[in-house]
């Protein structure tokens, strides 16, 4: 079975002349293509024993689920692809440019979102009376809340290297140089500066984003070399000594002022765009947003929107496009919610629909739109038009958040108090026409049947279990808190396509066994289990998403296939702090992975849990 699988995944990515690189996670095959067009989409979809299919950030990946394992070495003994041991390391290593700038912005939303809450708090307390703009609490909270877009060469120096792949704090240093006070008293003085007998171009980098992160990406490189002619005694100092040495000049002579001409570019092309049509960036990127997030480029125009904020204090050009094109996809997903007759398909539509409303589209766009596809048609139309709206409103975006109905507030404005007003107007217009645009367009339902097809294949293969004959629990597998599944930013287990269970965001690194019973398997990077309990229940436990991209670093198993566990047992040790410092989500989802077995499982606890309380009960 899993030879013929695959030599049709082969087959269709293009043959294995067209693999450039190929590896897997727990539940995916992931793939670089030669030339994505040579991959027939529809067949692997369509292919029996696939779940999935995703084509993202430069990546195809093949959902396959709990045989991944397998069918990635039949595909290694075919003979038909290099291996990935064979190829060169320098491949495992190249990102795409959506990748990469994802990797520097994701880990900073969290300070830049509560920085800009603190402005609307701000806003609203002044508006309202309660605190004077004139008293020195305002000043205080006022400046602490724009420090973080002042020293963003700092925070950006560090979350760039950890994305090129060098010292983080070697970014910091050069990022603080770059805003130094005594650097900023030359800028201030506006006196011509030569450094090493040239001429010295005096740039303000504060709340500068494009000169910094051009600045690492050399010196990611200047690092290695100083790394190759450092003698191994003296490695430690001498390397960032050669590494500095390089890199100043290159900072305040050449890299840093050619990054603030093209941020400057940046800020010209939209204020020029603003000028001629104010109007026409909200609607394209309102019309366009589910396209882009399809293929990682939203990553890409995400930037400037950074930029416009740290410049001018808001911005129109991704903002409320963003915003109402995700409550356009909440309202389309929660018409076919209410129109579809499948009661799971209704059940995962109804949250997905909610969760896009507050921003989060991910789970609705794989669960829902991409499989039934007519519902990008109001998607699309009902952003366009919302977003036309916010462009001839002039409607902008005073701080960063969630483009959603949770960050509403981030359009309050004391000079503009119409600014809000104008923001919820278009997302009532967002709403209203893709919710009706769905009756109108329709669908083509998912059947009760197909999952009833499936459940009979499953049958044949195992007897399912009749309600009361027996129940089995799940316990938590560490401190933290309980998601549900369709929280998960994984498609694959946010749609549950891989089984039913939860995800819990755990407190610290140990993750304990929920079930007394087997390992069955461990992922050769640590972060992935496989358990079967006494009693029969298969359970994957997939710790954090993408981690398979440390390649095991910061994970170390405590068990080993085959051994036996009991309730509470240590399984896997992480250094979670270190995990979450790169960028990744330690959001750990427990899947189910025999759901097919059991009539009904239910979960028992949301939020927070201890470990070893039960969170699963399964009939």
């Amino acid at each position: 079975m899993y030879q013929e699988l695959a030599r049709t995944i082969i087959k269709n990515v293009g043959g294995g002349e067209n693999i450039s690189n190929f590896t897997h996670c727990a539940t995916r095959l992931r793939f670089n293509l030669k030339n994505d067009s040579k991959a027939d989409l529809q067949t692997l979809k369509s292919t029996k024993g696939i779940i999935g299919v995703v084509n993202s950030n430069g990546q195809l990946q093949i959902i396959i689920g709990s045989d991944v394992s397998n069918v990635y070495k039949e595909i290694l003994n075919s003979n038909l692809v290099v291996s990935n041991d064979k190829q060169d390391n320098k491949k495992k290593g190249l990102t795409s440019i959506f990748e990469i700038i994802a990797g520097i912005f994701t880990p900073i939303m969290p300070p830049l979102t509560a920085a800009g809450m603190l402005k609307v708090v701000l806003i609203i307390a002044s508006t309202f009376g309660l605190l004077s703009k004139e008293s020195q609490t305002y000043y205080i909270f006022n400046f602490a809340a724009d420090s973080i877009f002042f020293i963003f060469p700092v925070i950006l120096g560090y979350t760039s290297a950890v994305k090129f792949k060098c010292n983080p704090y070697m970014g910091m240093l050069l990022g603080g140089a770059m805003i130094h006070p005594s650097y900023m008293s030359l800028v201030n003085a506006k006196e011509a500066v030569t450094f090493l007998g040239l001429p010295m171009k005096l740039v303000t980098y504060a709340s500068s984003v494009v000169p910094i992160i051009l600045v690492v990406f050399v010196m990611s490189y200047v690092e290695n070399f100083a790394d190759k002619v450092s003698p191994k005694p003296i490695r430690f100092f001498l390397k960032p000594l050669i590494t500095i040495l390089v890199m100043i000049p290159l900072v305040f002579l050449v890299l840093g002022p050619l990054g603030s001409i093209t941020g400057e570019g940046l800020a010209v092309l939209v204020n020029k765009i603003n000028t001629v049509a104010p109007w026409l960036i909200p609607a394209i990127i309102g019309a366009t947003t589910p396209l882009l997030v399809m293929i990682g480029m939203h990553w890409a125009i995400i930037p400037i929107g950074f930029n416009e904020l740290a410049l001018k204090g808001f911005e129109n050009f991704i903002g409320p496009g963003m915003m109402v094109s995700n409550i356009a996809h909440g309202g389309a997903i929660l018409a076919v919610a209410l129109k579809t007759k499948n009661k799971d398909f209704k059940q995962l539509a109804g949250s997905s629909g909610f969760s896009a409303l507050f921003g989060i589209t991910e789970p609705a766009m794989y669960g829902v739109t991409l499989k039934l596809k007519k519902p990008l048609i109001p998607i699309m139309v009902a952003g366009g038009l919302a977003g036309l709206y916010c462009g001839l409103m002039e409607v902008v975006r005073y701080s960063t958040g969630m483009p959603g109905l949770a960050s509403i507030a981030i359009f309050i404005s004391d000079i503009k108090p119409s600014n809000v007003i104008h923001a919820l107007i278009a997302c009532g217009i967002a709403f209203v026409v893709s919710f009706v645009g769905m009756f109108v367009v329709g669908f083509e339902d998912i059947p009760n049947e197909n999952k009833e097809k499936v459940k009979k294949e499953k049958k044949e293969a195992k007897p399912a279990l009749e309600i009361g004959e027996v129940m089995a629990t799940v316990k938590s597998i560490a401190d933290g808190e309980v998601i549900e599944l369709s929280a998960v930013k994984d498609e694959a287990f946010a749609s549950e396509s891989l089984g039913k269970g939860f995800a819990i965001i755990p407190e610290n690194g140990k993750i304990l066994s929920p079930i007394n019973g087997t390992v069955v398997s461990i992922f050769a990077t640590n972060h992935a289990i496989g358990l079967e309990s006494e009693d029969g229940t298969e359970i994957l436990i997939h710790i954090g998403i993408d981690t398979v991209r440390l390649n095991g670093e910061h994970f170390k198993s405590l068990v080993k296939e085959g051994d036996s566990i009991k309730i509470g047992d240590i399984l896997v040790e992480f250094e979670k702090d270190k995990v979450v410092k790169k960028g990744f989500d330690i959001s750990t989802p427990v899947i189910i992975t025999n759901t097919f077995d059991y009539k009904n499982i239910i979960p028992i606890k949301f939020g927070k849990v201890k470990a070893g309380e039960d969170i699963l009960s399964l009939a």
